[in-house]
């Protein structure tokens, strides 16, 4: 996929001082690109590493994005219901860019309707690459590209005054202590118990809507 190809810009500098709400979005979305070319690989859906994340992987990209990786994996072990067949939970098409989009921002904004928690972000990119899935699976890899942009938007709209209070992504590595396979993070386990009905919520959001 083209797309999954494109180089970010993520240069390790960039981590080294305050980031502009520019910066944060594109690193928002450059990791929402990494985290579904994993979750593509992970369904058994073969694609070539994207040539971004070869160059960056020595850096605080790369640390970034392994803690965000190793973090969704474990909340899709913790609820594989939930973070599995996401359009056919929405009960949406993704043939449709609108539709697509509109579903995800309207997750996204239930997911952070009562504050902004590291475990939330982190389930909005599990969502994020879950729905990439189905969107691919279905013959419809182009929307690959429309849900990272609507990760950028959300990010840009809602996450970077809480971002740049936490000094940028690179904040997310402290959340991680210990990265035993068979540790399960207590503050992620519990973020994922706030909100693990959310679909259903927002499928009746999407019917009044519609």
């Amino acid at each position: 996929m083209e797309m999954l190809r494109r180089s970010s810009v993520f240069a390790a500098e960039v981590f080294d001082r305050s980031p502009t709400d520019k910066e944060l979005v594109s690193q928002a979305k450059a990791l929402c690109r990494e985290y579904i070319h994993s979750r593509l690989n992970r369904a058994g859906i073969g694609w070539s590493k994207p040539e971004h994340a070869q160059a960056g992987a020595g850096g605080a990209l790369g640390e970034v994005s392994s803690v965000l990786l190793w973090l969704g994996e474990e909340l899709e072990y913790l609820r594989p219901n939930v973070y599995r067949n996401v359009a056919r939970q929405l009960n949406i098409t993704v043939a449709s860019e609108s539709i697509v989009s509109d579903a995800f921002l309207a997750v996204a904004s239930d997911i952070f309707s009562t504050g902004v928690t590291w475990g939330k972000v982190v389930s909005l990119y599990a969502v994020a690459g879950a729905l990439a899935v189905d969107c691919v699976r279905h013959g419809h890899p182009a929307m690959v590209h429309t849900i990272v942009d609507c990760m950028g938007e959300f990010v840009r709209k809602s996450l970077t005054v809480w971002l740049k209070k936490r000094g940028g992504w690179v904040d997310m590595t402290k959340c991680v202590v210990n990265t035993d396979p068979s540790f399960h993070s207590h503050w992620l386990l519990a973020a994922v118990c706030a909100f693990g009905h959310y679909l259903k919520a927002v499928v009746l959001h999407l019917l009044r809507e519609k």
